[in-house]
């Protein structure tokens, strides 16, 4: 189990839409990611299961999407990530010891975004 490093990753427009599942295909297609996860396709996410790394399905938090060719963090797939870390759509089952990592990750683009994350309220 592990989450991702922060990777800084320049900011989308706040009112691109987001769509999670067209976003990790573009990922895929990006990081070229055709048959197994990668490196630059887990840079998109926040946390992934270090034991199935080379399984599409170990990987959690997408947050990033391919944008003019670019790979950003898109702001509404943070809180998206965020609201699942306070429970929506019936939460998310993480190991409890990377709860608090995945959060931090989480709240270093709600900073970039100029807004507390939703646990810091």
């Amino acid at each position: 189990m592990a989450v991702t490093a922060f990777q800084d990753l320049p900011l989308a427009d706040r009112d691109r839409e987001w769509d999670g599942g067209a976003a990790e295909k573009r990922v895929r297609e990006w990081a070229g990611a055709n048959d197994e996860p990668n490196e630059k396709y887990r840079d998109a996410h926040v946390w992934y299961d270090a034991d199935k790394k080379e399984n599409f399905t170990g990987y959690k938090l997408l947050v990033a999407d391919v944008v003019d060719g670019k790979l950003k963090a898109v702001p509404r797939g943070v809180m998206a990530a965020g609201n699942i870390m306070q429970g929506a759509r019936g939460g998310i089952d993480l190991p409890d010891k990377d709860i608090d990592r995945v959060k931090s990750h989480l709240a270093k683009y709600y900073a970039k975004m100029g807004e507390d994350a939703p646990w810091e309220s």
